[in-house]
């Protein structure tokens, strides 16, 4: 396990996303430095990824430890394909101009956020996905591949950054505080239909306990290596739907067929999704393990401290 304790300046791109402001707290609670990258006037380096020149003169003069690469286009859960679009741009482009930065400012580590899909879209049975299956396989339709290769690209970026020690972490799906906050007014009008799981499974996890996961990394994440981080209870998207309304005290969602979707393409390849993921690799060299061990447990904890 390697070990890298110390306290740190860290730059965190992202840091004013929902999970940027979880993975701030984690930090800092850890005893880092925390500045933001981000073209808001909250971040201490305001500057956009995709603008290269622009997020170099920003960073010129200035040293960091670590880069951690949090960012992302997304505002709302995305339900189009074209919706990932901005997100994907920020995995390739972004990527490249934050390594340029990272090393530009002497850093020494970069942790990428990922996610458990660029495993692939589609029903994976109950094989159990580890880190040891392929990463990045070609996208089935066009734009899934689009989708895929954006994650694929994004790892190769951080473990071949030159001089720079890349570890990645493959998130499952987010809920918690920020996160699912947008689901509840959405329950309330009973307007969040969804297809019934048939048997279908995704991977979850906290906002907070990602955050912790980002932390470990810091500290403990291995160069070159990827960590898969969700609970421990795969769910599938409507259960984990049901889940929230029953602990909110909100109606049921409506059920809906899945081919009553298909205009939602991005969420209608979701819904058709069924993945379990272990996170034994995390847990073991991380050091890191879900408070909330299952979405069920997370969302009560959430909905008592309301």
């Amino acid at each position: 396990m390697t070990t890298n304790q110390k306290s740190q300046s860290i730059l965190l791109a992202g840091a004013s996303g929902v999970l940027g402001g979880h993975i701030v707290r984690a930090l800092t609670e850890a005893g880092h430095q925390v500045t933001g990258l981000g073209r808001g006037p909250a971040n201490g380096v305001s500057a956009d990824l995709t603008d290269r020149d622009a997020l170099l003169r920003a960073v010129d003069g200035r040293h960091f430890d670590t880069v951690i690469h949090a960012a992302t286009a997304l505002r709302k859960a995305p339900t189009r394909h074209r919706d990932m679009y901005a997100t994907d741009a920020l995995r390739v482009e972004g990527s490249r101009h934050l390594i340029e930065a990272a090393r530009a400012t002497g850093a020494q580590r970069l942790i990428a956020e990922s996610m458990v899909f660029g495993y692939g879209y589609g029903d994976f049975g109950d094989h159990v996905i580890t880190e040891d299956d392929p990463f990045g396989p070609h996208g089935t339709t066009p734009e899934l591949e689009r989708h895929v290769e954006a994650m694929r690209i994004k790892e190769q970026l951080t473990f071949e950054a030159p001089g720079l020690a890349g570890i990645s972490l493959r998130f499952g799906l987010f809920y918690g505080l920020g996160g699912t906050d947008a689901v509840l007014p959405l329950l309330r009008k009973r307007q969040l239909p969804v297809p019934a799981d048939g048997g279908r499974v995704l991977p979850w996890v906290d906002l907070t306990d990602a955050a912790r996961a980002v932390a470990a990394a810091v500290e403990h994440g291995r160069a070159g290596q990827a960590y898969n981080v969700t609970d421990r209870t795969p769910f599938g998207f409507r259960a984990h739907v049901l889940c929230v309304a029953e602990e909110f005290g909100l109606p049921k969602p409506m059920t809906v067929p899945r081919w009553l979707t298909r205009p939602m393409s991005y969420a209608h390849t979701m819904f058709a999704t069924s993945m379990r993921v272990s996170s034994a690799k995390a847990e073991r060299e991380l050091g890191w393990t879900p408070v909330h061990p299952s979405c069920r447990e997370g969302l009560a904890a959430l909905a008592a401290h309301r």
